[in-house]
């Protein structure tokens, strides 16, 4: 998480400027996302209420609707030209232009495992203040009125000071959750992190540039199997579809090519090309083994089945997948060295894998070259 000694509002308002994708900066839609973030605060506190002891990391999750709620509170503020301090300036310890998240809560606040019935409250309250304040803008009531936008907005601040004091969570460590969450997905600066076989031993690292030829051939009784070939030595199995319907799912081989080559992770590819980390047993075994392997085919397996229904993400650019799509992907490989990597790389492989893929698909054949030092992975042409 990033750090700051403190953190003030207005640096935080600048900073979700960073981050902001909106398609338009009018106020219609941050005020929508206002909405929907409280409205998932009201969705986790049922949940935890219904499901009691079965429900894991609600309060990680908890923290996380406050900060995007503050996200869409500080968008808003700022496409309306109202700095965020403004906004909470009634309930800070001092009359500063620049406010700190600390002083909204100069108490200390206590994390409380079970909501009880006054946040709930609390909470209704707040999705009925941020509904209204959303049906007016939608009506177009506030376009010209400044005042007006300021006090509905003051009046959600009040009330989400309170529900994070009943929750038991410091508004500072949500925006920190927040901006930390931007971060990982939309960089200010995007800065590839280190191989994770860097160190080992030349012959137990993924190569660095690999060739492999993919082609598809047709067997006597009519189906159709993928060859790999790499240094004129055929590779890996004969690969089908598996599935009764074909979808071409015998080409998935570029997936993994994809996460060796942006990710510098691929259990799979390892495997087919004999470089298991041998010096370390514990990585040999928790990180090049076949559990590994497994899990690495379930990601793929996932992913071209969401990639199958948005036509393997054509015309998609970094940015444009979903932030829920790239954070299921991540949740696969929970405790594997790859969960470090930010979902804005996760995305990279994703798209460039789903790029060979498509090429694949239309062309039947063709050479993947993978670079791990350019961490991209292209395709071109294969002769017949």
């Amino acid at each position: 998480m990033q750090s700051f000694a403190t953190l003030g509002l207005n640096e935080y308002q600048l900073r979700t400027a960073e981050t902001d994708r909106l398609p338009r900066q009018d106020l219609t839609l941050p005020s929508l996302g206002l909405v929907g973030e409280i409205g998932s605060l009201l969705s986790e506190v049922k949940k935890k209420q219904r499901d009691s002891s079965a429900y894991v990391n609600y309060e990680s999750v908890v923290v996380e609707e406050f900060g995007d709620t503050l996200w869409y509170l500080a968008t808003i503020a700022r496409i309306a030209d109202i700095p965020l301090s403004l906004l909470f300036a009634a309930h800070a310890a001092s009359s500063c232009n620049e406010i700190t998240f600390s002083a909204l809560q100069p108490q200390q606040v206590f994390q409380l495992n079970t909501p009880v019935m006054q946040f709930e409250r609390t909470l209704l309250r707040l999705a009925a203040a941020a509904g209204s304040f959303a049906g007016i803008i939608e009506g177009g009531s506030y376009d010209a009125d400044k005042h007006a936008i300021t006090a509905q907005l003051q009046a959600i601040c009040e009330l989400l000071i309170v529900a994070s004091n009943e929750a038991g969570v410091t508004l500072e460590k949500a925006a920190l959750m927040s901006l930390d969450k931007s971060a990982d997905r939309w960089p200010k600066e995007r800065k590839f992190p280190a191989l994770f076989d860097d160190g080992f031993p030349e012959e137990e690292q993924l190569p660095r540039i690999l060739s492999i030829d993919i082609y598809e051939r047709e067997a006597k009784n009519g189906k159709h199997y993928v060859l790999q070939r790499c240094n004129d030595i055929f590779i890996g199995d004969r690969l089908t579809d598996n599935i009764m319907s074909p979808d071409d799912y015998r080409f998935h081989d570029a997936f993994h090519y994809a996460y060796a080559a942006v990710l510098g992770w691929s259990p799979v590819t390892r495997a087919l090309m004999r470089r298991k980390r041998k010096s370390d047993s514990r990585v040999d075994e928790g990180q090049d083994g076949a559990r590994a392997t497994l899990i690495e085919e379930g990601v793929a397996t996932y992913i071209f089945g969401v990639a199958k229904e948005f036509d393997f993400f054509k015309g998609q650019k970094p940015g444009d997948l979903s932030f829920t799509f790239l954070k299921n992907v991540r949740q696969f490989v929970r405790g594997y060295e790859v969960d470090k990597s930010p979902l804005w790389l996760w995305e990279e492989a994703i798209l460039q894998g789903n790029l060979a893929f498509r090429f694949l698909r239309e062309n039947r054949r063709g050479t993947l070259k993978v670079d791990l030092n350019r961490r991209s992975l292209i395709i071109e042409g294969l002769a017949r």
